[in-house]
């Protein structure tokens, strides 16, 4: 599969989970601190699992207002897409997420509101980076 790839960044990040990540232009410089479920120390850092679902939740918003062009549904500019991520030990060994994206889509039929959701999920580079790799659910809210 190729892309065609529109934009891209780089992002450093340094210690690990109890260090810093930067993007290449400053605009995001993050202290990290693993959360104590995980065996760390907690801390006034973010971590990994925070910063996917931040991309992921914007990123799916996007997608929603792409398909709401191709199915002209008008999305509402209060639409919020709230994101979970877990992470744990996975069955084959290693590590893994799921993720969880809850919908709000203010004043849609609930009807067209699935079908959107549906739609983005297709559209949304999240989804397809995550795709039969890591269980994503979808709910509208």
């Amino acid at each position: 599969m190729s892309v065609d790839v529109k934009y891209s960044t780089r992002a450093t990040a340094t210690g690990g989970r109890d260090g810093e990540a930067r993007s290449e232009d400053g605009r995001i410089a993050v202290k990290l601190s693993t959360p104590k479920e995980l065996g760390g120390a907690g801390g006034e850092g973010t971590n990994p699992e925070q910063l996917f679902a931040a991309g992921y939740s914007a990123c799916f918003i996007g997608a929603l207002k792409v398909a709401g062009m191709q199915l002209k549904i008008k999305v509402p500019a209060e639409t919020s897409v709230t994101a979970t991520v877990g992470i744990g030990p996975r069955a084959e060994g290693g590590f893994g997420i799921a993720a969880d994206l809850e919908v709000s889509l203010p004043g849609v039929d609930r009807a067209e509101a699935e079908q959107l959701v549906a739609a983005a999920h297709q559209i949304c580079p999240y989804s397809n980076a995550t795709r039969n790799n890591v269980d994503v659910g979808l709910r509208v809210a």
